[in-house]
């Protein structure tokens, strides 16, 4: 009786995860999952002490440090500044574009995306409102530019930090396998989005007008980006020590929180605590399914028949529907749960098929959302059509590179080995 139940949770959950939110209930991925580790407890098919044995500790660690780092450049203003840089500089809608993808792309691939996108999003709506131009195209570049830059490191988006830190990827060797493709992704993403919406950008420039948005901004603080960069480079630095990379992110973002200038407070506002709230909850929801022992049995049978992930054949496809049904992070989590001992060319390939893959609708990944959520609170309605006009050729481009990037460089092959 408790495994099917915790089977029908599980299906539920993960059901839930690919609609967003329970029908005429405000009820996100994050409650829904919460929702599904309740109902294990209450029916006791689940203890408090199997919920903390399931989860991935030293991944939430890492995670929050990250957020603290983040947070000490948007309270520093750092966003602020790299806002007015896209918004400011000289030149047709093109630059403005440009400026968008590479400064979004490159922020993503070192810091925590989600407080980028939520520094990021009404700084860019409001400059080039300003501008008279229409920000649409430049917010879903954003997004865009966010989950391809963030593919190229295993801090980069949060299924990629659960993926280095289960694999022990190393930084560079990850850099290596995925910072190419990343980069080739950036460039396909301006390409699309420039064609896709050239005659809008350029054809209906309007002057500025008295309904743009009013954003709250950090006055710039020079010493305390020069800080959060030194952190940054000092946490890079200890990712080639022997020390646990969870551990050297909690003592810089310990540094960081020592602050005359910023609250602690302040600081800790600023992380993503729902995202943190899901990763652990879908943790134990997963944890629970592994532990009844069914997930083995399939695994057998698909090792039997050779359909394991760890081929191109097998995991670009996957990637694609995972991320797009119930999304890349629920969708890692799953798969990093009930995959006995993926190998690391299989982890590079899962981190940037699962990034790029992303890119397709607007339920790929949490970034699309949030950014989406984040232009609505400021006015700026996102479609489902006007995003997948450029996701889907961004998305089947860009990961059509990656896999013959993964082919060529021999981390992956093509078919399963037993075929």
């Amino acid at each position: 009786m408790q495994a099917a139940i915790i089977v029908l949770v599980f299906f539920l959950t993960y059901v839930g995860m690919a609609a967003g939110r329970l029908p005429w209930l405000q009820v996100d991925r994050t409650g829904i999952a919460l929702l599904g580790v309740i109902l294990l407890l209450a029916t006791e098919a689940m203890t408090l002490d199997d919920v903390g044995a399931n989860i991935d500790m030293p991944t939430l660690v890492l995670l929050f440090s990250l957020m603290i780092i983040s947070a000490q450049f948007a309270a520093a203003g750092f966003y602020d500044k790299c806002a007015r840089w896209i918004t400011e500089t000289p030149g047709p809608p093109i630059v403005i574009l440009a400026l968008t993808v590479a400064i979004c792309g490159a922020l993503a691939a070192v810091l925590a995306n989600d407080i980028v996108i939520f520094a990021l999003v009404p700084l860019l709506i409001a400059g080039v409102q300003a501008r008279g131009l229409d920000p649409r195209p430049f917010v879903i570049a954003l997004a865009a530019a966010t989950n391809a830059g963030s593919a190229a490191t295993f801090i980069g988006n949060p299924q990629n930090i659960l993926i280095g830190e289960i694999g022990n990827l190393s930084f560079a060797t990850f850099l290596v396998a995925c910072g190419v493709p990343a980069l080739v992704a950036l460039v396909i993403v301006f390409a699309v989005i420039w064609v896709v919406w050239h005659d809008r950008m350029t054809g209906s420039v309007m002057a500025a007008t008295g309904d743009i948005a009013l954003v709250a901004s950090h006055p710039p603080d020079r010493n305390q980006t020069i800080k959060g960069v030194i952190a940054t480079l000092a946490l890079l630095a200890l990712f080639t020590t022997s020390l646990p990379r969870e551990i050297g992110a909690l003592v810089i973002a310990a540094l960081l929180l020592a602050n005359r200038k910023f609250t602690s407070r302040t600081m800790i506002a600023a992380v993503d605590w729902p995202l943190l709230l899901l990763f652990a909850c879908l943790f134990g929801v997963t944890g629970a399914l592994a532990d009844t022992g069914i997930p083995w049995a399939g695994i057998s049978v698909l090792q039997d028949l050779g359909l394991m992930p760890d081929s191109l054949l097998i995991l670009t496809p996957l990637t694609l529907l995972m991320s797009n049904t119930i999304g890349n992070v629920p969708s890692v989590i799953l798969l990093m749960q009930i995959w006995p001992n993926p190998p690391k060319g299989a982890l590079y390939g899962l981190a940037l098929l699962s990034s790029l893959a992303g890119n397709l609708l607007l339920v790929g990944s949490l970034a699309n959302l949030m950014v989406v959520e984040r232009a609505a609170a400021f006015g700026v309605k996102l479609s489902f059509a006007e995003h997948a006009k450029v996701g889907i050729p961004v998305t089947i481009l860009s990961m059509a590179f990656a896999v013959f990037w993964l082919a060529y460089m021999d981390w992956l092959p093509w078919v399963p080995e037993s075929w």
